[in-house]
Protein backbone atom coordinates (compact mmCIF):
# COMPACT_ATOMS: atom_id res chain seq x y z
CA UNK A 1 0.00 0.00 0.00
CA UNK A 2 1.56 3.19 -0.83
CA UNK A 3 2.70 5.60 2.04
CA UNK A 4 0.22 8.16 0.92
CA UNK A 5 -2.54 6.26 2.08
CA UNK A 6 -1.79 5.88 5.49
CA UNK A 7 -1.68 10.12 5.84
CA UNK A 8 -5.24 9.39 7.69
CA UNK A 9 -3.98 8.47 10.72
CA UNK A 10 -1.67 11.28 11.16
CA UNK A 11 -4.29 13.31 13.32
CA UNK A 12 -4.13 10.01 15.57
CA UNK A 13 -1.07 9.58 15.90
CA UNK A 14 -0.22 13.24 16.65
CA UNK A 15 -2.43 12.83 19.41
CA UNK A 16 -0.80 9.77 20.93
CA UNK A 17 2.77 10.48 20.04
CA UNK A 18 6.01 9.30 19.55
CA UNK A 19 5.96 5.66 20.55
CA UNK A 20 8.79 5.11 23.58
CA UNK A 21 10.34 2.82 25.86
CA UNK A 22 10.00 -0.18 23.39
CA UNK A 23 12.60 -2.11 25.32
CA UNK A 24 12.40 -1.94 29.40
CA UNK A 25 16.72 -1.67 29.69
CA UNK A 26 16.00 1.42 27.35
CA UNK A 27 18.12 -0.08 24.69
CA UNK A 28 17.67 0.33 21.25
CA UNK A 29 19.16 -0.12 17.55
CA UNK A 30 18.59 -0.83 13.68
CA UNK A 31 17.72 -4.72 15.16
CA UNK A 32 15.15 -3.69 17.58
CA UNK A 33 12.10 -5.50 16.75
CA UNK A 34 9.41 -3.04 16.26
CA UNK A 35 7.25 -5.74 15.26
CA UNK A 36 6.67 -9.19 14.16
CA UNK A 37 4.09 -10.85 11.26
CA UNK A 38 3.88 -14.42 11.41
CA UNK A 39 6.70 -15.02 12.79
CA UNK A 40 8.76 -12.61 10.11
CA UNK A 41 11.42 -9.74 12.33
CA UNK A 42 10.60 -6.15 10.80
CA UNK A 43 13.45 -4.14 13.22
CA UNK A 44 13.93 -0.37 13.55
CA UNK A 45 16.59 -0.91 10.95
CA UNK A 46 13.65 -1.61 8.29
CA UNK A 47 11.95 1.32 9.21
CA UNK A 48 14.90 4.00 9.46
CA UNK A 49 16.10 2.31 5.64
CA UNK A 50 12.15 3.12 4.28
CA UNK A 51 12.10 6.17 6.22
CA UNK A 52 15.31 7.33 3.77
CA UNK A 53 13.34 6.39 0.58
CA UNK A 54 10.21 8.08 1.70
CA UNK A 55 8.81 10.94 -1.37
CA UNK A 56 10.48 14.35 -0.94
CA UNK A 57 6.92 15.23 0.46
CA UNK A 58 7.00 13.10 3.37
CA UNK A 59 10.89 13.67 4.29
CA UNK A 60 9.94 17.25 6.12
CA UNK A 61 7.41 15.33 8.27
CA UNK A 62 8.28 15.17 11.48
CA UNK A 63 9.68 11.43 12.92
CA UNK A 64 6.31 11.22 15.56
CA UNK A 65 4.50 11.21 12.73
CA UNK A 66 5.87 9.08 10.58
CA UNK A 67 6.10 6.38 12.93
CA UNK A 68 2.87 5.06 12.76
CA UNK A 69 2.99 5.41 8.71
CA UNK A 70 5.62 3.80 7.95
CA UNK A 71 5.73 0.71 10.45
CA UNK A 72 2.44 0.19 8.75
CA UNK A 73 3.38 -0.29 5.30
CA UNK A 74 6.35 -2.41 6.32
CA UNK A 75 3.27 -4.85 8.39
CA UNK A 76 1.34 -4.76 5.30
CA UNK A 77 4.01 -5.14 2.70
CA UNK A 78 4.96 -8.15 4.62
CA UNK A 79 1.57 -9.70 4.74
CA UNK A 80 1.06 -9.00 1.10
CA UNK A 81 4.82 -10.26 0.14
CA UNK A 82 3.70 -13.78 2.25
CA UNK A 83 0.89 -14.51 -0.47
CA UNK A 84 3.66 -14.63 -3.29
CA UNK A 85 4.97 -17.98 -3.94
CA UNK A 86 7.25 -17.12 -6.62
CA UNK A 87 8.42 -13.57 -8.02
CA UNK A 88 7.90 -12.65 -11.79
CA UNK A 89 10.94 -12.24 -13.83
CA UNK A 90 11.01 -8.86 -13.88
CA UNK A 91 11.18 -8.99 -9.84
CA UNK A 92 14.07 -11.20 -10.09
CA UNK A 93 15.72 -9.12 -12.11
CA UNK A 94 15.00 -5.60 -10.22
CA UNK A 95 16.14 -7.47 -7.03
CA UNK A 96 19.70 -8.50 -8.34
CA UNK A 97 19.82 -5.31 -10.24
CA UNK A 98 18.88 -3.36 -6.98
CA UNK A 99 21.83 -5.83 -4.85
CA UNK A 100 24.56 -4.99 -7.57
CA UNK A 101 23.95 -1.24 -7.43
CA UNK A 102 24.07 -1.13 -3.50
CA UNK A 103 26.70 -3.47 -3.57
CA UNK A 104 28.92 -1.54 -6.02
CA UNK A 105 27.86 1.85 -4.18
CA UNK A 106 28.88 0.85 -0.92
CA UNK A 107 32.51 -0.18 -2.27
CA UNK A 108 32.77 3.20 -4.05
CA UNK A 109 32.06 4.67 -1.02
CA UNK A 110 34.95 3.33 0.49
CA UNK A 111 37.12 4.16 -2.64
CA UNK A 112 35.82 7.71 -2.06
CA UNK A 113 36.22 8.01 1.68
CA UNK A 114 39.84 6.68 1.65
CA UNK A 115 40.76 9.00 -1.32
CA UNK A 116 40.31 12.29 0.50
CA UNK A 117 42.97 12.61 2.71
CA UNK A 118 44.41 15.51 3.49
CA UNK A 119 47.72 14.51 1.74
CA UNK A 120 45.83 14.00 -1.64
CA UNK A 121 44.18 17.26 -1.03
CA UNK A 122 47.21 19.45 -0.75
CA UNK A 123 49.01 17.73 -3.83
CA UNK A 124 45.72 17.87 -5.88
CA UNK A 125 46.13 22.03 -4.71
CA UNK A 126 49.83 22.03 -5.55
CA UNK A 127 49.52 20.04 -8.88
CA UNK A 128 46.60 22.82 -9.68
CA UNK A 129 47.90 26.10 -8.71
CA UNK A 130 51.81 25.35 -7.25
CA UNK A 131 53.01 26.97 -10.81
CA UNK A 132 50.63 29.74 -11.32
CA UNK A 133 52.31 33.10 -11.44
CA UNK A 134 50.53 36.41 -10.21
CA UNK A 135 48.83 37.37 -13.04
CA UNK A 136 47.85 41.43 -14.06
CA UNK A 137 43.78 41.94 -14.63
CA UNK A 138 42.27 44.99 -16.21
CA UNK A 139 39.17 46.84 -15.94
CA UNK A 140 38.25 48.91 -19.25
CA UNK A 141 35.75 50.81 -20.85
CA UNK A 142 36.02 51.53 -24.87
CA UNK A 143 33.48 53.31 -27.18
CA UNK A 144 33.32 51.70 -30.84
CA UNK A 145 33.28 53.30 -33.96
CA UNK A 146 33.75 52.32 -37.53
CA UNK A 147 36.49 55.28 -38.66
CA UNK A 148 39.80 56.53 -37.17
CA UNK A 149 38.30 60.06 -38.16
CA UNK A 150 35.26 59.59 -35.63
CA UNK A 151 37.89 58.19 -33.20
CA UNK A 152 39.86 61.34 -33.09
CA UNK A 153 36.81 63.31 -32.18
CA UNK A 154 35.62 60.99 -29.52
CA UNK A 155 39.50 61.38 -27.97
CA UNK A 156 39.35 65.25 -28.72
CA UNK A 157 35.95 65.55 -27.17
CA UNK A 158 37.34 63.35 -23.75
CA UNK A 159 40.12 65.91 -23.83
CA UNK A 160 37.81 68.71 -23.40
CA UNK A 161 35.88 67.47 -20.74
CA UNK A 162 33.43 65.00 -22.09
CA UNK A 163 31.63 61.80 -19.91
CA UNK A 164 33.01 58.47 -21.27
CA UNK A 165 29.82 56.75 -20.62
CA UNK A 166 27.56 58.88 -22.09
CA UNK A 167 29.46 59.00 -24.92
CA UNK A 168 29.82 55.47 -25.01
CA UNK A 169 25.79 54.91 -25.14
CA UNK A 170 25.22 57.40 -27.67
CA UNK A 171 28.16 56.62 -30.36
CA UNK A 172 29.44 53.35 -29.69
CA UNK A 173 28.38 50.09 -31.90
CA UNK A 174 29.40 47.98 -29.65
CA UNK A 175 27.50 45.63 -27.43
CA UNK A 176 28.92 47.51 -24.37
CA UNK A 177 27.44 50.85 -25.30
CA UNK A 178 24.41 50.72 -23.18
CA UNK A 179 26.78 49.92 -20.28
CA UNK A 180 28.51 52.58 -21.24
CA UNK A 181 30.84 50.80 -22.71
CA UNK A 182 32.24 48.83 -19.74
CA UNK A 183 34.00 45.26 -20.27
CA UNK A 184 34.39 44.36 -16.90
CA UNK A 185 37.38 42.50 -15.79
CA UNK A 186 39.63 40.65 -18.22
CA UNK A 187 43.22 38.92 -18.24
CA UNK A 188 46.08 38.68 -20.84
CA UNK A 189 45.18 36.60 -23.80
CA UNK A 190 41.39 37.82 -23.52
CA UNK A 191 41.17 40.48 -25.82
CA UNK A 192 42.47 40.67 -29.30
CA UNK A 193 46.08 41.60 -29.74
CA UNK A 194 45.86 45.39 -30.80
CA UNK A 195 43.44 45.90 -27.66
CA UNK A 196 45.69 44.74 -25.37
CA UNK A 197 48.70 45.98 -26.58
CA UNK A 198 47.21 49.46 -25.98
CA UNK A 199 45.74 48.53 -22.67
CA UNK A 200 48.70 46.85 -20.94
CA UNK A 201 50.55 49.98 -21.81
CA UNK A 202 48.01 52.23 -20.07
CA UNK A 203 47.35 54.18 -17.35
CA UNK A 204 44.98 54.12 -14.39
CA UNK A 205 42.27 56.61 -15.54
CA UNK A 206 43.99 57.72 -18.94
CA UNK A 207 42.14 57.49 -22.24
CA UNK A 208 43.81 55.77 -25.67
CA UNK A 209 44.31 57.15 -28.83
CA UNK A 210 42.48 55.27 -31.36
CA UNK A 211 43.42 51.71 -31.76
CA UNK A 212 41.94 49.45 -34.78
CA UNK A 213 41.23 46.45 -34.69
CA UNK A 214 38.73 43.90 -37.17
CA UNK A 215 35.82 45.21 -35.36
CA UNK A 216 36.67 48.62 -35.95
CA UNK A 217 38.40 51.70 -34.41
CA UNK A 218 38.43 51.81 -30.57
CA UNK A 219 38.57 54.60 -27.92
CA UNK A 220 39.75 52.79 -24.68
CA UNK A 221 39.30 53.64 -21.04
CA UNK A 222 41.51 52.08 -18.25
CA UNK A 223 39.43 51.75 -15.02
CA UNK A 224 41.30 49.67 -12.88
CA UNK A 225 43.98 47.02 -12.34
CA UNK A 226 44.74 44.34 -9.87
CA UNK A 227 46.97 40.72 -9.51
CA UNK A 228 44.92 37.69 -9.38
CA UNK A 229 46.55 35.54 -7.03
CA UNK A 230 46.28 31.29 -6.83
CA UNK A 231 42.67 30.91 -4.87
CA UNK A 232 43.14 29.84 -1.68
CA UNK A 233 43.18 26.12 -1.04
CA UNK A 234 40.02 26.56 1.08
CA UNK A 235 38.19 28.30 -2.02
CA UNK A 236 38.48 25.10 -4.44
CA UNK A 237 38.73 22.28 -1.63
CA UNK A 238 35.32 20.92 -2.95
CA UNK A 239 35.91 21.42 -6.55
CA UNK A 240 39.44 19.49 -5.75
CA UNK A 241 37.57 16.89 -3.64
CA UNK A 242 35.28 16.05 -6.43
CA UNK A 243 38.29 15.56 -8.90
CA UNK A 244 40.31 13.56 -6.40
CA UNK A 245 37.40 11.32 -6.11
CA UNK A 246 36.39 11.07 -9.27
CA UNK A 247 40.00 9.73 -10.70
CA UNK A 248 40.17 7.61 -7.50
CA UNK A 249 36.72 5.74 -8.47
CA UNK A 250 38.01 5.42 -11.95
CA UNK A 251 41.28 4.35 -11.62
CA UNK A 252 39.84 1.88 -9.04
CA UNK A 253 36.74 0.60 -11.33
CA UNK A 254 39.76 0.25 -14.19
CA UNK A 255 41.77 -1.95 -12.53
CA UNK A 256 39.24 -4.48 -11.55
CA UNK A 257 38.49 -4.44 -15.15
CA UNK A 258 41.50 -5.27 -16.13
CA UNK A 259 42.05 -7.69 -13.52
CA UNK A 260 38.79 -9.62 -14.30
CA UNK A 261 37.22 -11.35 -17.12
CA UNK A 262 34.98 -10.34 -19.05
CA UNK A 263 33.09 -11.44 -21.94
CA UNK A 264 30.25 -8.73 -23.40
CA UNK A 265 27.91 -8.70 -26.61
CA UNK A 266 27.40 -5.23 -28.34
CA UNK A 267 24.85 -3.64 -30.05
CA UNK A 268 25.76 -5.51 -33.34
CA UNK A 269 25.52 -9.12 -31.34
CA UNK A 270 22.44 -7.75 -30.13
CA UNK A 271 19.27 -5.38 -31.30
CA UNK A 272 18.96 -2.46 -29.16
CA UNK A 273 15.47 -2.62 -30.24
CA UNK A 274 15.01 -5.72 -27.34
CA UNK A 275 15.37 -3.03 -24.86
CA UNK A 276 12.14 -2.14 -25.30
CA UNK A 277 10.42 -5.26 -25.47
CA UNK A 278 8.62 -6.02 -22.28
CA UNK A 279 7.17 -9.29 -23.81
CA UNK A 280 10.45 -10.89 -23.10
CA UNK A 281 9.78 -10.68 -19.45
CA UNK A 282 6.43 -12.19 -19.73
CA UNK A 283 4.85 -9.18 -19.05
Amino acid sequence: MAFRTKLSVLATVVALGSPTGILADGHVDANTVVANVNGLDITLGHMIVLRQRLPQQYQQLAPDVLFEGILDQLVQQTLLGEKVDDLSLGTKLTLENEERALRANEELQRVVADSATDEALEAAYVSAYGSIDPEEEYNASHILVESEDEAKELVTALGDGADFAELAKEKSTGPSGPRGGELGWFGQGAMVPPFEAAVVQMEVGAVSDPVQTQFGWHVIKLNETRVKDAPALEDVRAELLDTIQREAIDTYVASLEIDAEISRKTAQDIDPELLNDLSLLGE
